[in-house]
């Protein structure tokens, strides 16, 4: 984070005036959050980025000139800015090119605004995180058929309640979700999560999510009940 440790530095890149002020005034109301430049296209988010080093940068996707895929392609491999895709287009197209740039973070334009200032400060903190009515996709695309075999290999170094956790994160579920469900404190939930990352070897809660499935502990269409 900035100087201020407790502030989370906001780059807006979108070639839309009114998009970016609607974004700064949901953003600046924050008093853990602070908009610290504005680009109105790719090449200047990326040249914006490395001035000004964000934390996190919030991308559109089409622009003129260099488009918001491409550009975050150049902010992640520059070590710039984490970056979160929003965008109008709900299309696997733009998913997956986006996950493929490097984006931490993927979310629809009419999110809802409490839904934009969680993505940013859970991005920031280093999370990775997808709009909820994308995550079945990114699963349905990478994860094996449902009638896949129960692969434990995969989760040979989870405890029992790491497994719980991993089940519970699978089924979209946040921190303080998994605490209610399992009735930890949220504190513990966090440790439980970071220790079933670093186990399984992956970044971030989506691979972690993927691996759910791809071993057979969760099946499309597990819903808990």
């Amino acid at each position: 984070m900035s100087a201020d440790a407790g502030t989370t530095r906001v780059l807006l890149v979108d070639d839309q005036a009114l998009v970016r002020g609607g974004f700064r005034m949901i953003l600046e109301v924050e008093p853990d959050l602070e908009v610290v430049g504005e680009a109105a296209d790719g090449a200047h988010g990326v040249a914006e980025a490395a001035r000004l080093r964000p934390d996190v940068v919030l991308m559109d996707v089409q622009m003129p000139g260099l488009d918001g895929i491409a550009a975050t392609a150049r902010v992640v491999a520059a070590g710039t800015g984490r970056v979160v895709v929003l965008t109008t287009f709900d299309s696997d197209e733009h998913l997956f090119a986006a996950l493929r740039a490097g984006a931490s973070g993927f979310l629809l334009k009419n999110a809802d605004p409490d839904d934009l200032v969680a993505a940013v400060r859970a991005v920031a903190r280093g999370h990775a995180l997808l709009a909820p009515e994308v995550t079945r996709r990114v699963v349905e695309r990478f994860a094996a058929p449902s009638g896949a075999a129960f692969r434990p290999e995969l989760l040979a170094d989870l405890t029992e309640r790491e497994r719980g956790v991993l089940v519970l994160l699978a089924r979209g579920l946040s921190n303080a979700e998994i605490a209610a469900e399992l009735f930890l404190g949220e504190a513990t939930v966090k440790t439980h999560v970071s220790r079933v990352l670093l186990k399984l070897g992956v970044r971030d809660r989506v691979q972690a999510v993927v691996l759910a499935y791809e071993s057979g502990l969760v099946r499309p269409g597990d819903d808990g009940g």
